[in-house]
């Protein structure tokens, strides 16, 4: 079966606070909208033949551009495509290509009954940008479900795909994130297109996550219907100021700004008896950058510097509440882990890709 999915509006500025949620950064010294996948491989392969700079933007979601801009081509993700071969023993085995936005694929799949993505709902940008990233979110992450990845080998100049035991995933990582360097924009990989696996069912995978579990007053571990842990989660991301609304200030962001760090053993005995300590499968503790952020006395709404503030309604967000720079929220930023790391002695990590800016 193939689908359609909504399609979107575009600003047609060449003002990067334009297409990102930050509504931050300076303007692009070129701009390309990739419609087609023969469009945004053809337009990489130029950038790249040229000797440019090249920025991939899928969304804009999780990026943050310096006030300078962008000195370089900037090519703007807008493609589209929805397959899959549905069968009985093999579930679902969906291609998806990487311009499609990716709360609207999650819908989908909901209403098909395809589960695997649902506690996913809600995220900002574009199913391409997922896979690097390996976005996730209460208790389910992007590469539980990812078959293959295909993509665009820069370096290479050829198509590459990748099976999901060739991805390198990990927390918040994959090859393709490592494949960029410091002073690269984009990596060595440019996605086109994401293969998920999905089980069909209407009653989600088991929920994982103790927050949700209670909203939704069930034990962790129970399966539900899928389209109640879909609300569930927007409700609670929502709250947190997690689900993008271009007329709510609090939204304007980057979503979680800090990735929760992953500790040694030694650094997670020093923590306080009440900080959240997750075992992890290789002996050491992921912590919550929340919680560290919170109780190193930077609470919700801090107003920072100027119009850049911690969201009112979840300390991880650094928000531009209007008229806000990118140096605005870099320097709160760095307030927020010097903050942390004098507490704590814990270095906190952005999560958001920094393009023309320092960390």
């Amino acid at each position: 079966m193939s689908a359609g999915l909504p399609g979107r509006e575009h600003a047609p500025s060449s003002s990067l606070a334009e297409h990102t949620t930050f509504h931050v950064g300076g303007p692009a010294r070129h701009l390309v909208r990739a419609t087609t996948e023969a469009e945004l491989v053809d337009a990489v392969r130029a950038v790249d033949e040229a000797g440019e700079s090249l920025l991939v933007l899928s969304g804009g979601s999780n990026v943050l551009v310096g006030d300078e801009g962008f000195d370089g081509t900037v090519v703007l993700v807008d493609t589209h495509g929805l397959d899959a071969e549905v069968s009985g023993c093999g579930g679902a085995l969906v291609r998806v290509a990487a311009g499609e936005t990716w709360d609207d694929v999650v819908a989908f799949t909901v209403d098909q009954e395809w589960a695997g993505i649902e506690a996913l709902s809600g995220i900002p940008g574009l199913v391409g940008a997922t896979p690097i990233q390996n976005v996730g979110a209460y208790g389910q992450e992007v590469s539980q479900t990812v078959a293959r990845v295909r993509t665009w080998d820069r370096q290479a100049g050829e198509y590459r795909t990748f099976v999901a035991d060739q991805c390198g995933f990990g927390y918040r990582e994959s090859v393709f994130k490592r494949s960029r360097r410091p002073d690269q924009a984009t990596g060595r990989y440019v996605i086109v297109e994401v293969t998920f696996q999905f089980r069909l069912a209407s009653l989600s995978e088991p929920v994982g996550y103790e927050q949700l579990a209670r909203v939704l007053r069930v034990e962790p571990g129970t399966r539900v219907d899928s389209r109640r842990v879909r609300e569930a989660v927007l409700t609670l991301r929502g709250s947190k100021g997690m689900v993008v609304d271009p007329d709510d200030h609090d939204t304007w962001s980057a979503g979680s700004f800090f990735t929760n760090p992953i500790l040694s053993a030694d650094q997670a005995a020093a923590l306080p008896a009440d900080a959240p300590r997750f075992p992890q499968p290789d002996g050491r503790f992921k912590s919550s950058a929340a919680w560290l952020i919170e109780h190193a006395g930077f609470g919700r709404g801090y107003p920072g510097h100027g119009p850049a503030r911690l969201s009112s309604r979840h300390v991880l967000a650094l928000t531009n509440q209007g008229g806000a720079r990118t140096a605005d929220v870099l320097a709160l930023a760095r307030e927020v882990r010097e903050g942390v790391q004098a507490r704590y002695g814990i270095a906190l990590e952005p999560e958001p890709v920094f393009v023309g800016v320092a960390g």
